[in-house]
């Protein structure tokens, strides 16, 4: 199960947030600047994407069910969407090769905006991961931001975990999006339509983590054939930095980083000497993210935390 925001017609765990968003639009008071802000992996790109469909679906054929939060997969907006080609919808977000969203890509979006459409409908900017904007394309966004063309939304995604400019957030209308962990394990089961406590060991899920790093787990175990019910942190850490999967993918290397946080809090928890602990933790975290943001060496990092910690 690896389906891209845009191809989830069924959206869980979003209903509150959801319907407070089409309440404002229903009203005729939804700002033109949207920023979903939570974890990575909650579905904040998903539920953006069926609010744009709600909107755009409305005067189609096969709308969407508001009853049960699904995208009718018949519908023409819907399908437009799929190929990227829809005139009332732009998306932004980082380039396979780049580590941030560079201004080109926004000036293009400003481009867009200027241009007139077919038809009277709203129109759509989503920007993802906006977090990785750089500075010379913060700039470029504020000022289009500032006064957007009529008719012109904008929905802005933050992964919270890392920050954003005060000027760009102070423009916008947050939505805080969050799941408690009971929520977490209902919308992962439903889209994996199996209960994950058939599929993971206890000992690696934990309070904070999204439906997409659950998700992420799984799709990892099935790839490589690994039965995670038999796999406990400590042996599942070994597992992952032994054979340098996180070399191959990045969302391993995402989920390597999870499992290692993970295995911070759990010892945090049992340890005598949580000082030392966690000066270890917060160094090895701002050596990791220079690692990525100077294409620094991250398998020396790892192999450290490995001798350090998980061989004590």
């Amino acid at each position: 199960m690896d389906l891209k925001p845009s191809e989830n017609t069924n959206l869980f765990g979003m209903d509150s947030f959801f319907n407070e968003i089409i309440s404002l639009h229903k009203k005729k008071t939804m700002p033109n600047k949207i920023l979903l802000s939570g974890k990575k992996g909650l579905g904040k790109s998903t539920m953006a994407y069926h609010v744009i469909n709600y909107i755009l679906s409305t005067s189609e054929d096969f709308t969407y069910d508001l009853n049960r939060f699904i995208i009718n997969k018949e519908n023409k907006s819907f399908k437009l969407l799929q190929n990227n080609s829809h005139p009332n919808f732009y998306t932004i977000d980082i380039l396979d090769d780049k580590k941030n969203i560079d201004v080109n890509q926004i000036r293009e979006m400003i481009t867009y905006t200027n241009k007139s459409t077919f038809n009277n409908l709203e129109r759509f900017i989503l920007i993802d991961n906006i977090e990785n904007l750089n500075k010379n394309s913060v700039n470029a966004l504020l000022k289009v931001t500032e006064e957007p063309n009529e008719n012109i939304f904008f929905i802005l995604i933050n992964n919270s975990e890392k920050s954003i400019l005060p000027t760009l957030k102070s423009r916008c209308l947050t939505f805080k999006i969050n799941l408690t962990f009971n929520q977490t394990i209902s919308v992962t089961n439903n889209i994996l339509n199996e209960n994950i406590f058939d599929l993971i060991n206890y000992d690696l899920i934990n309070y904070y983590n999204t439906p997409g790093e659950i998700v992420n787990l799984v799709n990892f175990s099935k790839d490589q054939r690994v039965d995670l019910k038999n796999y406990t942190l400590i042996k599942l850490l070994n597992l992952l930095i032994d054979n340098a999967y996180y070399k191959k993918n990045k969302y391993v290397k995402n989920l390597l980083v999870d499992l290692i946080e993970l295995f911070f809090l759990k010892e945090y928890k049992l340890s005598n000497v949580k000082s030392s602990l966690i000066n270890f933790y917060h160094k090895f975290v701002n050596k990791i993210n220079n690692a990525e943001k100077f294409n620094l060496d991250e398998e020396s990092l790892f192999l450290e935390f490995k001798s350090k910690l998980l061989n004590d």
